[in-house]
């Protein structure tokens, strides 16, 4: 393979990897591993046009400020190439961002403004308006405007259609193409290169649910109510000035829950780490597969890598948390425990093990308090404000066993205690820790009975 001089030379020419375990019907599943760009998503390609088309028409120069409204992805596009040409660069996100891609955009020196992602365009605060307000009150700032920019489509057109017709050829040609719209870039360009070089390929849209795209497509109408939605870089509540949706035929409305599980099992049975929104891409593509009666080449988009989405998605705390992974129910408060001892999910200590330990622990698994365990039985919770007063003053004490410093008398819950019991135990300060007669089951905080109560919610 050649040595390349800048990573940037990496932008595009991305594999594509037949689907071998999943349920495709009498169709033929390709995946566009979009992953594989090194910022990590299909969004370098545009990152790369809409700034070198700046150049080229002499609208910035190295030096410059850029500013960009962004659910994630575009953001690190447009740093990776902000960062490799010598730009500064403001990109706006909603706060729903996921937090690896914002500790992305840190490290490679963008500044990050975090803004509402519950409200829509025209609110003060919604992200695309709040970047163009920044963007007008910067002096000499150049507002990137993904939403109507015609470089952004560009890239697609000329670049992302032609590779992928060109690969596909290798295997019989294509009949269909499964893909997300946000700032309807990809969608666009495609449509226009089809059109001319390969018009019997069928455009598929999947969409989250919430987002306005679905009904617009499958029944001509445009509603101007839109809902929110956890998946990442893709739905809109608006169509953006520079879409073309007219070579799209159908759309299909994935949620949430089946967006996130379809991701994991494209992992756990293809070894592909996708994001949320290919989740979203997948579960369309499954469906549009199995309608078919006869075999069709089908080519879907892994947009990014799930590497940005670890804390999330992969995390299966956090997925129970949003009720997204089904979990046993019994009818007391086991029902709340997020992670329960008998499975080996609890974090514990041992009273002989250092402070320094129990903090360490807390850190990396972002909790305030540990169980105190002698084997099987519990002897004491140890927390933030017990290690605090115990080292304060004296450092060295981080050294000290955890005994020292945990809490020994203990109020117990019983498993068959009502919810409200919880209340008087979080109005003390304390957690809740929970038995059944002598065994510790787990440990209830404010959190997980806050997360318990949204779940009956939905």
């Amino acid at each position: 393979m050649p040595i390349h001089a800048s990573v940037l030379d990496l932008i595009a020419d991305t594999p594509i990897v037949k689907a071998q375990r999943l349920d495709t019907g009498v169709c033929e599943l390709y995946f566009k591993l979009e992953n594989q760009n090194p910022g990590g998503s299909i969004k370098d390609r545009i990152g790369m046009s809409m700034i070198e088309a700046a150049e080229a028409r002499g609208d910035i120069k190295p030096g410059d400020t850029l500013v960009e409204g962004t659910a994630g992805n575009t953001g690190i596009g447009l740093a990776l190439v902000a960062q490799q040409k010598g730009y500064r660069l403001v990109l706006v996100v909603p706060d729903k961002m996921s937090r690896e891609k914002i500790f992305n955009l840190k490290a490679m020196g963008a500044e990050v403004v975090l803004t509402r992602s519950d409200v829509a365009k025209g609110h003060p605060e919604y992200y695309q308006d709040l970047a163009a307000r920044i963007a007008a009150e910067t002096p000499g700032a150049y507002f990137i405007n993904q939403f109507g920019n015609p470089d952004n489509p560009a890239a697609h057109e000329f670049g992302t259609g032609p590779e992928i017709l060109r690969q596909m050829a290798e295997v019989g040609g294509l009949d269909a193409i499964v893909f997300g719209c946000g700032s309807s870039g990809t969608m666009t360009g495609l449509s226009r290169c089809f059109a001319g070089q390969a018009p019997q390929v069928e455009m598929i849209l999947a969409d989250p649910v919430g987002s306005i795209l679905t009904e617009y497509i499958n029944e001509g109408t445009l509603s101007d109510k839109s809902a929110s939605w956890m998946v990442e870089g893709i739905g809109e509540d608006f169509l953006p000035s520079i879409s073309d949706f007219s070579r799209v035929k159908k759309a299909y409305a994935i949620g949430d829950r089946e967006s996130f599980l379809t991701a994991r099992e494209l992992l756990e049975k293809e070894g592909i780490l996708g994001g949320s929104s290919t989740g979203t891409l997948l579960a369309a593509a499954l469906k549009y597969c199995r309608e078919q009666t006869t075999p069709k080449k089908v080519l879907v988009f892994v947009c990014d890598t799930g590497n940005k989405y670890l804390s999330k998605m992969y995390n299966d705390y956090w997925m129970l948390d949003n009720g997204f992974l089904e979990r046993e129910q019994h009818g007391d408060l086991r029902d709340l425990i997020l992670r329960p001892y008998a499975q080996r999910d609890t974090v514990v200590v041992a009273p002989t093990d250092l402070l320094v330990t129990a903090y360490q622990r807390m850190k990396l698994y972002d909790v305030s308090q540990l169980p105190v365990m002698e084997g099987d039985r519990l002897v004491g919770i140890v927390d933030e404000s017990d290690v605090l007063l115990h080292v304060y003053g004296d450092e060295a004490r981080f050294r000290d066993p955890v005994s020292t410093a945990m809490v020994s008398k203990l109020d117990r819950l019983d498993v068959k205690s009502p919810i409200e019991a919880l209340l008087p135990v979080f109005d003390r300060g304390q957690v809740a820790i929970v038995v059944d007669g002598e065994r510790f089951l787990g440990l209830i905080t404010r959190i997980d009975l806050l997360n318990y109560l949204r779940r009956r919610v939905q």
